[in-house]
């Protein structure tokens, strides 16, 4: 069965929560915020998986100087998705517009220009952000194909959790906004 894109049922902004049967050494037990998603595929950002790099250590290696006194030494580099893991992407909230941004939803937008990291920590820079090193993509159709297979639950994008949960909970804050039991779900589908 094919599974077709329909603009009624796009998933950008939306959180897509990995079932507990994936296996997928990189999306098991994952939440990823989807940018966009139309009949061209769909790209998301994946903002549970913690790299070991911290943004200030990040910058740092991109050879942006930052004041000694930055906090940016306890946020934590995202692995945002296994494509282009050497680009960088910067999710955040606010209105203002960097040399490269696109909203996403009210308040809410991805900028992957160089200005807004050399900003970040600053009073110029958005207060709540995620920095991410690559993005999860899909082709036309495999999105549709891969929900319709049991393989992901998907719910509206709740900013408290991409922002103000930490990142280790955000998979399990995902699954009670659904308001279901986690331990109940299976991994098979059934199609009518």
């Amino acid at each position: 069965m094919t599974v077709k894109f329909s603009s009624s049922l796009s998933l950008a902004n939306q959180f897509l929560i990995a079932m507990p049967s994936m296996d997928d050494g990189y999306f098991q037990r994952s939440v990823t915020y989807i940018c966009e998603h139309d009949e061209q595929g769909a790209m998301g950002l994946v903002v549970n998986k913690q790299t070991d790099m911290s943004v200030k250590r990040l910058l740092k290696e991109i050879q942006i100087d930052l004041p000694e006194t930055s906090p940016l030494e306890e946020n934590m580099v995202l692995a945002g998705g296994p494509v282009q893991t050497d680009r960088g992407f910067v999710l955040h909230k606010g209105n203002r517009t960097w040399s490269s941004s696109l909203q996403l939803e009210e308040g809410i937008m991805v900028t992957t220009s160089k200005d807004i990291l050399e900003n970040l920590g600053k009073k110029s820079g958005p207060e709540d952000f995620l920095v991410t090193l690559g993005y999860a993509g899909w082709s036309a159709g495999q999105l549709e194909q891969e929900i319709a297979n049991n393989s992901w639950l998907t719910v509206k994008a709740d900013p408290e959790v991409i922002f103000n949960t930490p990142a280790s909970e955000r998979w399990e804050t995902a699954v009670k906004m659904l308001g279901i039991d986690i331990s109940q779900l299976t991994s098979f589908a059934g199609h009518a």
